[in-house]
Order: C-alpha cells, then structure tokens, then sequence
C-alpha cells in the first residue's frame, strides 16, 4: 500500500426506524458532505484502487455519495468494520494493501481518528496538527497518508467536510 484514505461516515441521523445504530441512515448534510470530501480527494489526485466499506447504513450511504468521485475504485463491504478498533482498521487496510496501492477506509469514530492519530505520531507529524486531529475529526473527513517502502506512513492531508 502506497496510500492509506481514512474516511469518517457522514453526518447520520439520531435514530433509526428500527431503533438499531447499524441501521442509522446519512441526513441530506451527510450526503452532500460525504459527495464534496471525496469531490475534494479526487480533485487532488487522491483515489483509491480498492474501499474497504463498514456494512452499516450510514457508511454504505458515505460510499453512494462518494463513489461518483471514484468511478474506477472497486469496493466491498466489511462487516468487521462496524465500529471497529483502530489496530482492526489498520490490519485490514494492510491485508488490503498487499495487492491495491491506494486504500480508502470507509468507517466510524472513535477507530479512524485513533489510527489518524497514531499515524500522525508514527510518521513524525507535527505536534499542532496531531492536536488538532485529536480534537476535531467530525463526520465526512478524510485523513491521508503516504507509506514508504518500509511501511512508515507520513502525513499526506486531513480535509474536513464542505458542503
């Protein structure tokens, strides 16, 4: 893997029919957020070969809106994802990496701001964007880092939604 793209759900909503998070679908801000990030990533050259996507309604509803953006990225849906730990996140985006350069990461909090944060201090990031992940990495951003040959990542972006 050459670059890694985290992508945080967009802005769901409070509840769900069924009253089960899984199924908590995007609002219209989280559509038109998820649709401008990845707009953003793509206008920069930054798009992935191969989405790893969480299998809940509102990251399923993340990728809709962004594959536009994407139209040659293949995807799949990763049901290990849900709410998944950073260290899960990270060993599924290497395993993905062995055969795709870039991999996008389409997930929850708190599992992607833990592996941007931690990435960011792996690959010597300054102090003040390492803060400034750690204290806002709200729905619809996308943090991206590059990885040498060794396997050590460096900063490459962080885009907070517009939309």
């Amino acid at each position: 893997m050459d670059r890694l793209i985290l992508l945080r759900h967009g802005k769901a909503e409070r509840d769900s029919e069924s009253g089960d998070d899984f199924d908590r679908k995007l609002t219209e801000r989280g559509v038109r957020e998820s649709a401008a990030t990845a707009a953003t990533l793509a206008d920069m050259g930054m798009v992935p070969d191969l989405v790893l996507v969480s299998s809940s309604a509102r990251t399923r509803g993340t990728w809709a809106a962004a594959q536009g953006a994407f139209p040659q990225a293949a995807f799949r849906f990763e049901p290990s994802l849900y709410h998944a730990e950073e260290r899960v996140v990270r060993q599924l985006a290497e395993a993905a990496g062995q055969s795709s350069a870039t991999v996008m990461i389409v997930g929850h909090n708190p599992g992607l701001q833990e592996l941007t944060i931690r990435l960011l201090a792996e690959g010597g990031a300054p102090s003040t964007l390492i803060a400034r992940a750690h204290a806002n990495f709200p729905t619809a951003t996308a943090a991206v880092f590059l990885f040498d040959a060794a396997g050590r990542p460096s900063y490459d972006g962080l885009f907070f939604p517009k939309g």
